[in-house]
């Protein structure tokens, strides 16, 4: 069956994804084919593409989406054709019209969550789950710091703060976004363009400082994020949107206070099918009953890939994206 999607050859800039033809054909033993309704933009999409993340030449990028069954492999059951689905955990290549992939990977889609929503939120709502809920679980007093709060991932994790009455202190890189990022929840934002973060975060809690500090972003963050904790505060170092970090001192690690870091991924917190299924009923619930909004800031056309993960790197969104074939 003839099909498209969006594919890389070599690593690079936006330029380098490719809008091509492909062939798609029966789902193979334990696999579904589903047809995409909504794909995810996210910035481990653009990790690939640049080869920070790397997998065998040529392949296709993305990791979340949702969409309906249109066929069953050998061996699948309790999926039928036409059923709501979404995932999250890959394996690579949602940037396509239609795909096979592992009947493991999806989880059952409530109708009163739409495609879009479900390809917005899959991804970085589950990263918002394993981050409080499993690398360090949060009780709902504590005062923690949040980098990027305004982005995707960030938006849901002020809301999901919020709900367990945890005070986040957000990051982020203009007024507009800050105000965006306490509407959903932020007890307190920072410019970091125009304040100093970690002196920042150590007036806001009267010098104690922070128990864990959830940091995204990666190179630009890192030394600050170290001085925001507290003695034996968890640094959860969980992306690279500004470079990754390297050449860590782990001297620097007791010298600032016998802290602990965590270099966390969705992978290995969903790794057995339970496991995927209770993280997403966490998360499915809280949209339901209303504790997490999701934000759709913008819709591209799939072949669209290219622009939009552009303005992706460039921080000119807010929220989630998503890619519709």
């Amino acid at each position: 069956m003839k099909t498209h999607a969006v594919r890389i050859s070599r690593y690079g800039g936006p330029e380098v994804l490719e809008w091509v033809q492909i062939d798609v054909g029966a789902p193979g033993p334990g696999e579904i084919r589903v047809r995409n309704r909504a794909v995810g933009l996210n910035f481990i999409d653009i990790y690939y593409r640049t080869g920070l993340y790397a997998a065998t030449l040529p392949h296709g990028l993305g990791l979340e989406g949702a969409g309906e069954i249109e066929a069953v492999g050998p061996g699948v059951s309790g999926w039928k054709e036409g059923d709501r689905v979404a995932y999250a955990a890959g394996p690579i290549g949602a940037y396509a019209v239609l795909r096979c992939m592992p009947a493991s990977q999806v989880v059952r889609l409530p109708k009163s969550i739409s495609f879009e929503q479900a390809a917005s939120v899959m991804l970085k709502g589950l990263t918002v789950q394993y981050l409080f809920r499993q690398t360090y679980r949060l009780q709902g007093h504590e005062t923690i710091l949040f980098h990027a709060a305004a982005g995707g991932v960030g938006l849901i994790a002020c809301q999901w703060a919020h709900a367990l009455g945890v005070k986040l202190i957000g990051t982020v890189g203009s007024a507009e976004k800050g105000a965006l990022a306490r509407e959903h929840g932020a007890w307190q934002t920072i410019d970091y363009n125009t304040e100093d973060f970690v002196a920042r975060v150590r007036e806001l809690t009267s010098g104690a400082k922070v128990p864990v500090v959830y940091d995204g972003v990666g190179k630009s963050t890192w030394e600050g994020s170290l001085d925001c904790l507290q003695p034996r505060g968890l640094m959860v170092a969980y992306g690279n949107a500004s470079g990754p970090v390297t050449g860590v001192n782990l001297s620097i690690l007791a010298q600032k206070g016998s802290l602990f870091v965590t270099r966390p991924t969705l992978a290995t917190h969903v790794a057995t099918r339970e496991k995927l299924e209770q993280a997403c009923e966490e998360l499915f619930d809280m949209i339901q009953k209303g504790a997490i909004r999701v934000v759709v800031d913008r819709i591209y056309a799939l072949e669209q890939a290219a622009q939009a993960q552009a303005d992706l790197e460039a921080r000119r969104t807010i929220g989630s994206c998503v890619l519709i074939p």
